[in-house]
């Protein structure tokens, strides 16, 4: 899912489960780093959790919950109550929380939110309550309105945030197809169905945000900016939500009530913004946002990467230290004590070693460089998702489909390569004194007791007529092709080499084969390569079997640094 979104930060909401829930494939994920919110008291409900790709952005500083009421983990100190070098900041003050309908804590409990600090910016990571009922409007409100005191603390003491996630607030009736039904349903005018008290606080806090009458003391001044409607400005139908029960999708009947917004000075950063609508799996769709290589501060332009990881990381988009296991935060999964200091069994098998020192370089983001993921082709993609509600359990990195709720910033430019690299290793070399003929090795090993009962038939001779000019002392040929194994004898060659062709006008009749004019070499991968050059050979009956797996052989299999 995540080689799908192409992001570093990813953002869900709603993920549903508790902590007895997570499984190695939701925190274990390779290369990922999680903060996860999930419900104190209520089974299957609600829960917040962001996601970063470590080789490219790590967070300074990480909370749950918008009033700083709770605890780290294995603390009994408040995150409001912290060290101030460890506080993200901007906590509700104490006659904002005597003014909230409900208590902060209680507000808290239910995992709607992850707060991550990077140098550039803060994030949240919000599940805000639905308008279900009115029973529920109390703690919406004061909700809605506590998180509205802690984004504006924030910028006032000269931070600059992100909100992301599923707000259950249609800005305007541009934004949702059902805004005549619900005024005629209420018998409200157009008037009154902006005035509503949740899209009026909204409202209040974007660029261009209606607000009718006087605002809001406290509320005078608009602090964010919304990306999507902010690229988009005229569109309609861009809906990121839609009814299951009367499959609404289809036709295009929802709202858009998922947003990626950030502070006004950071509307220069953003490169790109939209929706995902044909991206399927949950009743919401996923928002994005793009933001720069290069982005201007206070009058200066800096790189990226170096304003989203712990200083000294990165310098000029170029890497100066690895991440490691001390810039891991308290707030991180791979901390949760039935996690930490475990490795997913996946990653056991898929994980490549690390270069030697000697062969690490250090390069910018500019190209396939700047990453350190094997697939990424291109730069910080500061790409702001927003995901649907599902089982968390798709969130594994494997080709399955996750579907919870949000994802967030990836580098501008190019798409990640989804085809996966496959090492070339080198042959076992013998034991001394073993003949330099080694046997035909199987790529399949030993599957049954049958061998040890009949008698084994006689290994194919060898062609020694045409010694390989190319073939050096450990069996490996010098052009870096290493055949596991070679088969000589004519009556023992593909069917595909007796149709094809000669060339009898030139002194080598397979000029295709290379340095060897007779002997036949078939490089098979272990398992399964043998099938997939067939089924090549079938796509391109003119080049055969042969050419085919060299060709095969050269693009995937053998591929080069």
């Amino acid at each position: 899912m995540f080689d799908i979104l192409e992001a570093d930060i990813v953002v869900f909401q709603e993920t549903k489960i508790q902590r007895k829930d997570l499984v190695d494939d939701m925190v274990l994920v390779p290369g990922w780093d999680c903060y996860w919110s999930l419900p104190k008291h209520k089974k299957g409900y609600s829960g917040v959790v962001i996601y970063t790709r470590q080789s490219v952005c790590a967070p300074i500083r990480a909370e749950e919950g918008i009033t700083g009421t709770l605890c780290p983990p294995g603390s009994t100190v408040s995150f409001s109550e912290g060290p101030e070098d460890q506080q993200i900041g901007g906590y509700p003050s104490h006659s904002q929380l005597e003014a909230s309908l409900v208590d902060a804590t209680t507000l808290d409990s239910e995992g709607r939110c992850v707060v991550l600090e990077f140098p550039a910016f803060v994030l949240f990571g919000v599940y805000s309550p639905a308008n279900r009922d009115e029973t529920r409007d109390d703690f919406r409100l004061g909700f809605l309105d506590l998180l509205d005191a802690r984004i504006r603390n924030l910028v006032a003491m000269g931070k600059r945030v992100v909100l992301t996630g599923d707000l259950n607030i249609s800005r305007e009736t541009l934004d949702t197809a059902n805004a005549e039904a619900s005024m005629r349903k209420n018998g409200y005018t157009a008037e009154d169905y902006m005035s509503t008290p949740a899209r009026r606080l909204f409202n209040q806090l974007l660029v261009g945000g209606t607000v009718l009458g006087e605002r809001d003391q406290g509320r005078e001044e608009p602090i964010l900016w919304d990306a999507c409607r902010g690229f988009h400005p005229k569109r309609k139908g861009m809906f990121t939500c839609w009814e299951q029960k009367v499959n609404a999708r289809p036709g295009n009947y929802g709202s858009r009530i998922d947003y990626v917004l950030g502070s006004l000075e950071m509307r220069t950063w953003f490169s790109d913004s939209n929706i995902q609508e044909g991206l399927m799996g949950s009743d919401h769709c996923p928002v994005y946002a793009v933001i720069k290589d290069q982005i201007d501060i206070n009058g200066e332009t800096v790189h990226t990467l170096d304003m989203i990881n712990p200083p000294g990381m990165f310098l000029g988009g170029l890497r100066q230290r690895e991440y490691s296991t001390k810039d891991m935060l308290p707030m991180s999964g791979k901390l949760i004590p039935e996690f930490d200091g475990r490795r997913n069994i996946k990653d056991m098998f898929t994980r490549k070693p690390a270069l030697a020192k000697s062969q690490s370089t250090t390069t910018p983001l500019e190209g396939t460089e700047g990453r350190q993921d094997p697939g990424v082709e291109h730069g910080v993609d500061l790409n702001i998702e927003q995901i649907p509600s599902a089982d968390p359990r798709a969130a594994a990195p494997a080709n399955g489909q996750m579907t919870t709720k949000e994802a967030v910033p990836t580098v501008a430019g190019k798409k990640r390569s989804s085809v996966a690299t496959v090492t070339n290793r080198p042959l076992k070399r013998s034991k001394s004194g073993a003949s330099a003929q080694a046997a035909p090795v199987n790529g399949k090993g030993q599957q049954s007791l049958k061998g040890f009962f009949i008698k084994p038939a006689a290994a194919a001779q060898v062609d020694t007529a045409f010694p390989s000019p190319t073939r050096n002392v450990e069996g490996q040929r010098d052009d870096g092709f290493t055949p596991l194994y070679w088969i000589t004898e004519p009556e023992k060659r593909p069917e595909a080499l007796r149709l094809h062709k000669p060339d009898i006008t030139s002194g080598n009749p397979w000029p295709w084969l290379g340095p060897y004019p007779i002997s036949t070499r078939i490089p098979i991968e272990a398992g399964n390569g043998l099938g997939r050059i067939r089924q090549s050979a079938r796509s391109n009956p003119e080049q055969g079997i042969l050419g085919q797996a060299f060709h095969e052989t050269s693009r995937a299999t053998l591929r080069r640094s």
